[in-house]
């Protein structure tokens, strides 16, 4: 185990703010870099790079999700190596470079893993399924509040993850190096259609809420007028694609495997977020 300050880059994120609160708890020194951070750090900007790498021994990565910052995030991992990073967690994707779930929206993640592999630090890659907190924490918070989620996952399932799960897989991959050279896989315990999502949220909340599948360009329309990037906003039709094709419906045994218990049920998780008041309208 390292006995420097862990870097955490996308520490304010949803994994990486877990993955810190993990740390604190075990009294393990960590140390935040993005753009907002003391030391300035920023995926598209590489001057920002050297200093942020400096006297780091681990690093923990979560780069956003998007060809260019991913492509950035490849050529930060090579040069943080360089600098004598001896050791990766990278946050990637359940599925990606799996045979017979090959999406295009992958490749960048894909490339990813690649770069990181063959960057000669050790290394240890986390594919999380999606997000129970999407749904309290992203934009799809706001459809809920609507009463109405509208995407286009069509009617495929997804083995929804808290990920407070996500949080205490990663911390154990990072302060335990028998995981080094391992690719884990995580998921909730089943997968649920958005439909039985949104049966889920109405149980919780208390109100109904709907599912309505949108066509997948249509939904692309939809993020645009919410302000979305047109790149970001097909990036989300694509990723909603590999649900609605029906290639996420599978159960991944990762958190077993490395905490010594089962996941969290989304439904679990969707009760104890109706009581904070997320979803009020």
């Amino acid at each position: 185990m390292t006995t420097t300050p862990i870097l955490i880059l996308g520490g304010k994120g949803k994994t990486g703010r877990r993955v810190a609160e993990q740390l604190e708890t075990r009294g393990i020194s960590y140390r935040l870099a993005s753009r907002s951070s003391e030391q300035r750090f920023d995926w598209y900007d590489d001057s920002t790079w050297q200093a942020t790498i400096a006297g780091a021994d681990t690093a923990y990565l979560a780069p956003p999700v998007g060809p260019t910052v991913l492509a950035q995030a490849g050529r930060f991992v090579k040069e943080a190596a360089a600098q004598g990073l001896r050791r990766v967690v990278l946050l990637s994707g359940r599925g990606v470079g799996s045979p017979g779930r090959d999406f295009a929206v992958y490749d960048g993640q894909l490339d990813l893993e690649h770069a990181v592999q063959a960057s000669g630090a050790d290394w240890t890659i986390v594919q999380p399924a999606w997000f129970a907190q999407g749904f309290s924490e992203d934009f799809l918070r706001y459809h809920v509040q609507a009463s109405e989620i509208r995407v286009s996952a069509g009617s495929g399932g997804e083995a929804w993850i808290d990920t407070n799960d996500v949080g205490d897989v990663m911390a154990a991959a990072l302060l335990d190096e028998s995981y080094t050279g391992q690719v884990i896989a995580v998921s909730g315990p089943r997968p649920l259609t958005m439909t039985e999502v949104a049966a889920e949220l109405t149980a919780a909340i208390g109100r109904p809420i709907e599912y309505v599948d949108v066509e997948p360009e249509v939904h692309v329309e939809e993020l645009r007028e919410d302000g979305l990037p047109q790149e970001d906003a097909e990036a989300v039709r694509d990723l909603f694609a590999v649900i609605r094709n029906h290639r996420s419906e599978y159960v991944s045994d990762g958190v077993q495997q490395v905490l010594g218990r089962p996941p969290r049920d989304f439904a679990d998780w969707a009760r104890e977020t109706a009581a904070t008041g997320v979803w009020a309208e």
